[in-house]
């Protein structure tokens, strides 16, 4: 008969007993914690009062008629009855989306060549470049009720600048003048604008790479045709950062026509009719809202495609 053979018992470890684990150590201490809620939680808060509350009240207010007398109950909801006459009944609308179109045709030809012209120009290494970019600039820092002041002062009638140096027997009225206003204005925001796109194109040559012009040079390729199917293909990204700055630009115009005759007698825009809607002799907020709403659809139209690209071509990467 075989004996049995026993277990060996198991042998405790002579070492230290193994710790207990404990929580987590957080990278944020509560203080940083704090700091970082209020750095977060303010602009957000910001940003929800003065940005997406008045956002949605507009588009709710769209579709009521108010005047603003009374409180909440007293507002009258119709629909889509303001939108409605805006499209068919009210007056100043299609000649305000025509000029606004207009503006936008003219900012993306007129300045926006010049400003890349001269961004080209500057990129040569010019002697003063530095103060020929701050002085080009410059008309950007300034507000536009500010340009259109000045300008103001230019198109005077008598005594103007401009009528003065053209020295015509009878006095151009560049202001007043329904049929040529528009275009005296928009002179004025383009010399605002053509900074800004400069400075914006200037950066966008500065990041080329130096080597793909020198390729283009050795396979015999002229300058023109370095720039225009080399070096313009490659700032496609600063192309579109223009293109949507400008549709902005055109669509957010108010200062500038409102100094001048508040936005009438042939400048009448689409920022113009909701501030005369709204803070007007006869006050039609519903009205007022609804083109402000119009106004929105439009930019957004613009924004969320560009959206859309930035951040699909940041996910690729």
């Amino acid at each position: 008969m075989t004996a049995l053979q026993e277990k060996p018992k198991a042998v405790a470890p002579s070492g230290p007993p193994p710790r207990r684990r404990g929580k987590r150590a957080t990278a944020l201490a509560g203080t940083d914690k704090l700091v970082l809620a209020l750095m977060l939680g303010i602009p957000t808060v910001v940003h929800l009062l003065f940005v997406w509350i008045p956002t949605l009240g507009s588009v709710a207010l769209s579709f009521s008629r108010w005047n603003g007398i009374g409180g909440f109950e007293d507002i009258e909801w119709i629909g889509v009855g303001n939108y409605v006459e805006i499209f068919t009944e009210y007056p100043r609308f299609w000649p305000a989306v025509q000029h606004n179109l207009i503006w936008l045709l003219f900012l993306l030809i007129v300045p926006t060549s010049a400003g890349l012209l001269l961004a080209v120009l500057l990129d040569r290494e010019l002697r003063f470049s530095r103060i020929y970019q701050s002085a080009l600039y410059m008309p950007m820092v300034l507000s536009l009720a500010l340009v259109g002041f000045i300008w103001q002062l230019i198109y005077t009638p008598d005594g103007g600048l401009l009528n003065s140096v053209l020295g015509l027997d009878k006095p151009v009225d560049w202001i007043g003048d329904s049929d040529i206003n528009l275009y005296a204005v928009m002179v004025a925001a383009a010399w605002r604008h053509t900074g800004y796109i400069m400075l914006l194109y200037l950066a966008g040559l500065k990041s080329v790479d130096p080597a793909l012009k020198e390729a283009a040079s050795l396979d015999g390729a002229s300058a023109s045709q370095t720039f225009f199917r080399v070096t313009f293909p490659v700032m496609k990204p600063v192309n579109i950062v223009v293109a949507v700055v400008t549709v902005i630009e055109a669509l957010r115009a108010f200062d500038i026509v409102y100094v001048i005759n508040k936005g009438r007698n042939g400048l009448e825009l689409l920022s113009v009719l909701v501030t005369d809607n709204i803070i007007g002799e006869a006050s039609r907020i519903g009205r007022g809202s609804a083109v402000a709403v119009i106004l929105l659809t439009i930019s957004l139209g613009v924004i969320i495609p560009y959206l859309y690209q930035v951040f699909s071509k940041e996910n690729r990467t």
